[in-house]
């Protein structure tokens, strides 16, 4: 249980540190970021519901700023790598070896964006005080059970129909 809820503590605040990194990066850029919603709106929404002081919220931007150098490859990376599969797949001329290849070397930049997420993430952490750390605890709790239920909802067939594909 206890490794459960160092998990859910670190995904909140690999979340929280994300947004971080947006904003750190500048503007958003593309349709993914449109409105800023993974770098202000999450660290804003962290910031309130934590009650982060102005001297936590900059020191979390300074670790996410520090982390940023790491991350935009590995980021890069992933994107060629989806790219790079996706153009296999619908080639016409499907080549395993070539899958496996690349299946591989998005498993290696994954696990390596995983650690850089996790060592962010627990150096924000020392950043929140006592109460902070149980509140982020509880709502990631709560966060979980929310994401669990919905997965069994979708594992019992209540999935909603496919859009149209007009």
């Amino acid at each position: 249980m206890k490794v459960t809820s160092s998990r859910i503590l670190s995904v909140a605040l690999a979340f929280a540190l994300l947004g971080s990194v947006a904003i750190a990066q500048g503007p958003p850029r593309g349709p993914m970021h449109e409105g800023g919603f993974f770098g202000e709106h999450m660290m804003e929404f962290f910031s309130d519901y934590l009650n982060l002081s102005d001297a936590q919220q900059a020191q979390i931007k300074q670790i996410m700023t520090s982390t940023r150098p790491t991350l935009e490859p590995l980021f890069k990376q992933e994107m060629q790598n989806k790219k790079a599969m996706m153009q296999l797949a619908m080639s016409g001329n499907f080549d395993e070896a070539k899958a496996q290849s690349l299946a591989q070397q998005s498993a290696t930049v994954h696990a390596q964006l995983e650690v850089a997420h996790a060592r962010a993430a627990a150096q924000a952490y020392q950043v929140l005080t006592a109460e902070q750390k149980t509140k982020l605890s509880e709502f990631m709790a709560k966060r979980e059970q929310r994401r669990q239920e919905h997965m069994q909802e979708h594992m019992h067939g209540q999935m909603p129909p496919p859009p149209d594909s007009e």
